[in-house]
């Protein structure tokens, strides 16, 4: 691939990764509340679920998916009501006494929340399916190519996504008492966010 190339891709994805989405949301929530370590089982899941809908793209099964309108309606609002489920769930526990230590999330969970978020956006692999080509050069191969731009777009979001875990686990481990309560709540509401923006991008694309 040439590099100019590849160059011109990490700045578009740079760009496009500049506004945070749901599972950038999530990640901030389930760091602060769990710690950076078990909030990278959030990211490895996000990360999983992306790999899928790349792989799918790179099949030639975006078409298919495109097709299917009722099977993406159906997989986005889930998505949106497990968020909503997790959100309210987490503000519930923020009443918990300032001086009790709330049970952690198990590293599972926290990897099945990463990949239901990313996953809830079926639509992720025709975004793949339609930015990939612009960076590929017809003269060579093509899953090479196709390899290259895949990691590098997991890599990207891998350092995004733990770069603001990494912010809102130090913010919690530096606030105490009704301060970490309110950070649990703030948690609680942006997975509440998150949700909303998916139902958003939803009711945008059906539209």
């Amino acid at each position: 691939m040439n590099l100019d190339l590849w160059f011109t891709y990490v700045a578009t994805v740079l760009f496009l990764m500049s506004t945070p989405g749901p599972s950038q949301l999530l990640m901030l929530s389930n760091s602060a509340t769990n710690g950076l370590r078990r909030g990278l089982f959030t990211a490895a899941g996000d990360l999983t679920a992306n790999f899928l809908q790349m792989l799918a793209a790179g099949l030639g099964l975006a078409a298919l998916i495109a097709t299917s309108a009722t099977a993406l309606t159906v997989i986005k609002w889930l998505g949106v009501a497990y968020l909503v489920y997790l959100g309210v769930k987490q503000i519930l526990k923020a009443r918990v006494s300032a001086t009790q230590t709330a049970p952690k999330a198990s590293r599972k969970a926290l990897w099945l929340q990463g990949f239901i978020t990313s996953a809830a956006n079926p639509k992720a692999v025709v975004f793949f399916a339609a930015l990939f080509p612009l960076f590929l050069d017809g003269t060579l191969p093509f899953w090479p190519q196709f390899a290259i731009l895949s990691v590098t777009y997991l890599v990207m979001d891998g350092i995004l996504l733990t770069a603001y875990g990494g912010s809102a686990s130090w913010l919690a481990r530096h606030l105490q008492g009704p301060a970490k309560l309110w950070l649990d709540r703030i948690g609680g509401s942006f997975m509440i966010l998150a949700a909303i923006l998916l139902g958003l991008k939803s009711l945008r694309s059906s539209t």
